[in-house]
C-alpha cells in the first residue's frame, strides 16, 4: 500500500444521529475536535465540503469492530458511509480505521475533565473523531503508510481495499 501523501487530514467518527469531524495539521502530525455534523441528508456533502475549505489529502472514517475484532451492523454501516464519501471525494482517499474503544476513551477523557455526560454531550464524538485520527496519523508516521483499508470505489459501488496492520 503506498505512504501517506502530505497534507491535513479529516477524522470522521460515523455515528447514528451525529458524525464526529477532527481535522490534523497540514504536516498530518496532531489531530484536533473540528465540529460535529447531523447524520442524515446532506451529511456526505457536509464533510466533503469541510474537507474541501481545510484542502485535505483524504478522509478517515472509523470502522466500529467488536472487541474480538469482529464485523456488526455498525462496522456494515459506517463501511456503506465511506463508500458513499469515497465516491463524493473521489480521486481523494477515504480510509477506513479500526476505532475500537475511542468513543469510551473520549468519554472518559472528557469526564477526567471535569465535564458531566450531559456537558459532553456536543463534543464527544468531535474528541472521538480526535482520537481515531490521532491513532491514523501516529501509525503512518511510525510506518511510512496509510494506516487502515483505502475505500475502493468501483462502477458498481465500494470493495474493500487491501489492510496494512
Amino acid at each position: 500500500m503506498p505512504a501517506e501523501r502530505p497534507g491535513a487530514r479529516l477524522g470522521v467518527d460515523v455515528g447514528t444521529v451525529r458524525i464526529g469531524v477532527a481535522v490534523s495539521d497540514p504536516d498530518g502530525r496532531v489531530a484536533v475536535p473540528m465540529t460535529t455534523v447531523r447524520r442524515g441528508p446532506g451529511d456526505v456533502e457536509a464533510l466533503a465540503a469541510l474537507g474541501e475549505e481545510r484542502g485535505v489529502a483524504s478522509y478517515i472514517v472509523g470502522l466500529p469492530r467488536t472487541l474480538s475484532g469482529s464485523e456488526g451492523p455498525a462496522a456494515a454501516a459506517s463501511r456503506r458511509f465511506a463508500g458513499d464519501l469515497a465516491r463524493r471525494v473521489a480521486p481523494l482517499p477515504v480510509v477506513l480505521v479500526d476505532e475500537r474503544l475511542t468513543t469510551a476513551a473520549a468519554t472518559q477523557a472528557l469526564r477526567g475533565a471535569g465535564l458531566s455526560t450531559r456537558q459532553s454531550r456536543p463534543v464527544v464524538d468531535q474528541v472521538a473523531a480526535a482520537a481515531l485520527l490521532q491513532g491514523a496519523l501516529d501509525t503512518a508516521r511510525d510506518t511510512g503508510r496509510v494506516a487502515g483499508e483505502v475505500v475502493v470505489v468501483a462502477e458498481s459501488g465500494p470493495s474493500r481495499g487491501e489492510e496494512d496492520r
